[in-house]
C-alpha cells in the first residue's frame, strides 16, 4: 500500500474510514489536546492543531488507507502543522523547540488528561465554564454536545468557552494537580465532568451510535486515577461505583432491535461481579461518613442491580434515597426521576402532579415528555399522552432512543 508523509504505512480496515477517523478522533482527541496543552501551554493551539490533523486524515484515510497507527499518524500530523504554524510566528520561537521534540507516539496514561481536568476546574473560572471547557478539551465532545447536556444554545457553551480559556491565560493558571491541601475543594467540578462525560458515552446525544463504549470507559478510568489519588474521598469512590453499576449492565442494554429499557433486560447478561466490586465501594464509601450525591445515586443504582427482577425492585427504599438526594441537589432532573420513583409506591395519579410541578425548566427535555406521557395512559388521558410520546420523540436527537420510544408507543395502537 502507499506510504502517507505523516504517518507508517496504510492498511484497508473492516471499518470504513469515517467511521473509524470518527473512532479513533473520540478515543486519542482528548489525549493528544492533554498532551499539547502540557507541552504548549496554550488551549488553542492544543485544539487547532488536533482539529487540523482530524481533518487532514479525513483526506488522507479515504484516499490511501488508515495507517496502522491512527493515533501516532495524528500526533505526527499535529506536530508537522505545528511546526509550520510557529516558523511564522517569532514570538512563538521557543515553542518551536518544544513541538519538535513531541514523541512519535502519544502517551497512553491518563495522566496528562487528568492534569488537564484540573487546569479547566480552577476555581478562578464559573463552574458552568470549567465543566464546558473541560468537556470540549479533554472529552472532545461539540459544542452541540455539550449544550445539550446543559440544556442551553450552542452559542452559549461557545462564549462560555472562549471566555474561560482566555481567563486561564490571564490569570496565569499552571498545569498540574493540585497539591493535597488544595484537591478537595476543586474535586465537585472534576467529578462533574467525568459523570458528564460518562452520560454522553453511556446515551449519545448523536452520532452512529447509541452508546460511545470508548467514552465510557474513559470516564472509568479517569475515576479510577482519581481514586487513586484521593483513596479517602467518599464521593470519588462511589462515582466510580456508580459508573461501574451502568457499565455492568451494557450486555442487556441492546438486542436485535435496538435499546432495550431497565425493566425488561435480561439480568442474567449483567456483569455480576462488577456489580459486586461496586457495591463493596459503596461500603466503603458509607463507613467514611460523608455522603454526597454521586453516593445516593450509586446507592440507587445498586438496588436495581441487585433486584433479582424488576417486580423485586425495592421502590421504597429508592423513593426515600430520592428523598435524601432532593435535598442535595434539588435540581428538575432529580425531581423528574423522583417523581417516577413516586409512582411505583403511590400510583401514576400522585407521580404526574410532580412531573409536572417540573415542566416549565423542563419543556425542553424528551424525557420529562416520555415520562409524562407514560404517566398519562396509565391514568386512562390516552389523547394527552399521545401529544407527549409525540413531542418527546421530536426532542429526542439519539436515533436508538427514538426507535425505542416508537416501538412503545406501537404497542398501544
Amino acid at each position: 500500500m502507499a506510504r502517507s508523509r505523516s504517518g507508517p504505512s496504510s492498511i484497508v480496515p473492516a471499518e470504513e474510514p469515517y467511521a473509524l477517523l470518527e473512532r479513533v478522533f473520540r478515543e486519542e482527541a482528548g489525549r493528544l489536546t492533554a498532551t499539547l496543552v502540557r507541552l504548549l501551554g496554550d488551549f488553542d493551539l492544543a485544539e487547532e492543531l488536533v482539529s487540523e490533523a482530524v481533518v487532514e486524515a479525513l483526506t488522507h484515510w479515504t484516499r490511501d488507507g488508515v495507517p496502522e497507527k491512527p493515533s501516532s499518524w495524528l500526533l505526527t500530523t499535529a506536530k508537522r502543522k505545528g511546526i509550520d504554524r510557529i516558523r511564522r510566528q517569532k514570538k512563538y520561537r521557543e515553542k518551536l523547540a518544544i513541538v519538535a521534540s513531541l514523541p512519535a507516539a502519544p502517551p497512553r496514561g491518563a495522566d496528562d488528561r487528568l492534569q488537564l481536568i484540573f487546569t479547566c476546574c480552577h476555581p478562578v473560572l464559573a463552574r458552568e465554564a470549567q465543566i464546558a471547557l473541560t468537556l470540549r478539551a479533554v472529552a472532545g465532545l461539540s459544542t452541540e454536545e455539550i449544550a445539550r447536556a446543559f440544556m442551553v444554545s450552542k452559542d452559549t457553551i461557545a462564549k462560555r468557552i472562549v471566555r474561560a480559556k482566555q481567563k486561564i491565560v490571564a490569570s496565569g493558571i499552571s498545569y498540574r494537580i493540585p497539591s493535597a491541601d488544595e484537591l478537595a475543594p476543586r474535586v465537585r467540578e472534576v467529578l462533574s465532568v467525568i459523570y458528564l462525560v460518562f452520560n454522553e458515552g453511556h446515551l449519545s446525544t448523536s452520532g452512529r451510535e447509541p452508546m460511545r463504549r470508548d467514552l465510557a470507559r474513559d470516564s472509568e478510568s479517569l475515576a479510577v486515577l482519581l481514586m487513586n489519588l484521593m483513596p479517602h474521598e467518599a464521593e470519588v469512590m462511589a462515582l466510580v461505583a456508580l459508573i461501574r453499576l451502568h457499565l455492568a449492565r451494557w450486555p442487556a442494554r441492546l438486542d436485535s432491535a435496538g435499546l432495550v429499557l431497565l425493566e425488561a433486560q435480561d439480568r442474567s447478561l449483567w456483569d455480576h461481579r462488577a456489580i459486586a466490586d461496586a457495591a463493596r465501594l459503596i461500603e466503603h464509601a458509607v463507613a467514611l461518613g460523608r455522603p454526597g450525591p454521586y453516593l445516593i445515586e450509586a446507592s440507587i443504582s445498586a438496588i436495581h442491580c441487585e433486584a433479582r427482577s424488576w417486580a423485586d425492585t425495592d421502590w421504597q427504599q429508592i423513593l426515600a434515597l430520592y428523598d435524601i438526594l432532593i435535598q442535595m441537589d434539588p435540581s428538575p432532573v432529580v425531581t423528574l426521576n423522583r417523581a417516577i420513583a413516586l409512582g411505583y409506591v403511590l400510583g401514576a395519579a400522585a407521580a404526574l402532579c410532580e412531573v409536572e410541578r417540573t415542566g416549565k425548566e423542563l419543556n425542553g427535555y424528551h424525557l420529562y415528555h416520555a415520562a409524562r406521557a407514560v404517566l398519562l395512559r396509565q391514568i386512562g388521558r390516552s389523547a394527552e399522552a399521545d401529544l407527549a410520546d409525540a413531542e418527546a420523540i421530536r426532542l429526542t436527537q439519539n436515533s436508538a432512543e427514538r426507535d425505542l420510544m416508537i416501538r412503545r408507543i406501537a404497542t398501544f395502537a
